[in-house]
């Protein structure tokens, strides 16, 4: 019975890492070692890196730093960071990457706001019009650099939440709003940022 027991463990361990899902209900997903960036996100090693437990992003006004990952996000989860924009004005958690299009969850210091907006990423190009998008929704929020913020986004039902430090909030019906339900998990900045505590789950 034991070895039955074992063989059943061993083949649950299998199927949870070979899933298409980024995180599963039995498993949430902690970004913690290097070998994790390399086995789980597209990324250029120049833009992105993990010192310790922190993951450093580094982009610029004409090429952007973007990691992708290369499962998918579940239908209904859950995202947990902290996050320090250091240089320039915006960081973007990409949400829900389907080709060339996804879903804009950012913070953007020069209109000091936090936004949801309807983004377009073409991987080809760093033409400044065939990147990021319009703005669909936005709320005032004092940002700054070398700020530490703690950011969290739901998706649950199709209903979008985004909110920084517990405080400033938006939300959204992404069938309403015509935004994409399926797809990939990316982070995006145009400078340099420091992200911790970063915890995607499935709910």
């Amino acid at each position: 019975m034991t070895f039955k027991y074992l063989i059943f463990f061993l083949l649950s361990l299998l199927l949870i890492s070979c899933s298409s899902v980024i995180s599963t209900p039995k498993k949430e997903y902690q970004l913690t070692k290097t070998a994790q960036i390399k086995s789980d996100w597209k990324q250029n090693s120049k833009s992105w890196s993990l010192q310790k437990d922190t993951l450093m992003g580094t982009g610029g006004p004409m090429v952007w730093g973007v990691m992708e990952s290369k499962k998918q996000l579940p239908k209904n989860f859950e995202i947990d960071l902290k996050v320090n924009m250091t240089k320039e004005s915006l960081f973007e958690i990409m949400l829900h990457i389907d080709q060339d299009k996804y879903i804009r969850t950012y913070l953007y210091q020069i209109d000091q706001n936090i936004v949801i907006g309807r983004g377009t990423y073409n991987k080809g190009s760093n033409e400044y019009d065939k990147r990021g998008g319009p703005s669909l929704f936005t709320k005032s929020i004092s940002l700054k650099n070398n700020h530490w913020y703690s950011v969290k986004i739901r998706v649950l039902n199709n209903q979008l939440f985004f909110s920084v430090d517990n405080d400033t909030k938006l939300e959204c019906s992404l069938e309403k709003s015509n935004l994409s339900q399926h797809g990939k998990l990316g982070l995006l900045t145009n400078g340099e940022v420091k992200i911790t505590d970063f915890i995607v789950k499935s709910i």
